[in-house]
């Protein structure tokens, strides 16, 4: 098994045509706060969480995935992970270094097999965050990052083998075979999710709220915002998280979920999970069924980005 050297997610950043729609969603729909901006980019933060941001906005003519970032225990180990890396042919978009991101610290970029932007850091400071208060319907922290891959196997292979993820559980349909693999770099159930799809692009992503009460109500505001729901409000069975899915203006794919389950990785065995059936889906029996509409307003617009490293 591949030595594990990330510890946690720590942002995504995307590129979008419509930066300032994005914007005002972001902050004043979904709940995040802008802590760092500069001209047509900005830093988003939650409340609750200690990481500099979790989102990052850039003004572009194409949309994208401009990066997935995670975190690394120390200076050392990002060293490690790059030469790692190189010596397996793996392609570096930069060498490490000190970072010019919000909370500097200590990274490099490198593209994974289908050309995505990834970037491990350590040593970042600390942002000065607060804990979430009883009814306040707002991200706690990122929970976790969902791809579409054309070659979803593959992309599995390429997290497992060079970064040290391990397989949760995985989604199967009974004519389509297997559909999507939760794989996780600690305790929670996952912390990134591979999607079979026709190309490559961004599936969800997925932020954590304080409790059951909280994820209602943030899914209450959202839908009274009048923001187009695709999904929810449910509970999956892998993972045991709620989730409420919303499109933000450019058509990404957003989620609000709580209670994410947190696994004993030393006895954890992976399940293969039909979703055919409606409590793989929904365990509650809530949410809209899973259909075409659904699945292909997640398949979202093939990714512009790939093997073309951000400019920032």
């Amino acid at each position: 098994m591949t030595e594990r050297l990330i510890t946690h997610l720590r942002h995504v950043d995307l590129a979008v045509p419509d930066y300032d729609k994005q914007l005002a969603f972001y902050t004043g729909t979904w709940g995040l706060r802008a802590e760092h901006t500069d001209t047509g980019l900005t830093f988003l933060a939650a409340e609750g969480s200690p990481e500099q941001y979790v989102v990052r906005l850039r003004r572009d003519a194409d949309k994208r995935i401009d990066l997935i970032a995670f975190g690394a225990a120390s200076d050392a180990d990002v060293d490690a992970l790059a030469a790692r890396l190189a010596r397996d042919g793996v392609r570096l978009v930069s060498e490490p270094g000190d970072l010019q991101t919000p909370g500097g610290g200590y990274g490099f970029r490198f593209f994974d097999n289908e050309g995505r932007t990834v970037e491990i850091s350590a040593s970042v400071a600390v942002r000065r965050h607060r804990p979430v208060e009883e009814g306040e319907s707002i991200p706690v922290r990122l929970s976790h990052v969902v791809v579409n891959s054309a070659d979803p196997e593959g992309t599995r292979a390429f997290y497992e083998r060079h970064l040290g993820f391990a397989l949760s559980d995985t989604l199967t349909h009974p004519r389509m075979g297997q559909m999507m693999w939760f794989m996780r770099v600690n305790a929670w159930h996952h912390s990134l999710a591979i999607a079979r799809c026709p190309h490559p692009s961004l599936h969800h992503a997925s932020f954590e709220l304080r409790g059951l009460d909280e994820y209602m109500r943030g899914t209450g505001r959202v839908l009274r915002a009048g923001v187009e729901k695709i999904w929810g409000p449910g509970r999956h069975l892998a993972g045991n998280n709620t989730f409420s899915y919303f499109l933000d203006p450019s058509g990404n794919t957003m989620e609000y979920t709580t209670e994410l389950e947190q696994v004993d990785e030393d006895t954890w065995h992976p399940h293969l999970y039909d979703f055919t059936r409606p409590e793989v889906a929904d365990q509650w029996g809530t949410a809209n069924a899973m259909n075409e509409f659904v699945a292909q307003r997640s398949f979202n617009d093939p990714d512009r980005g790939l093997f073309a490293a951000p400019p920032v």
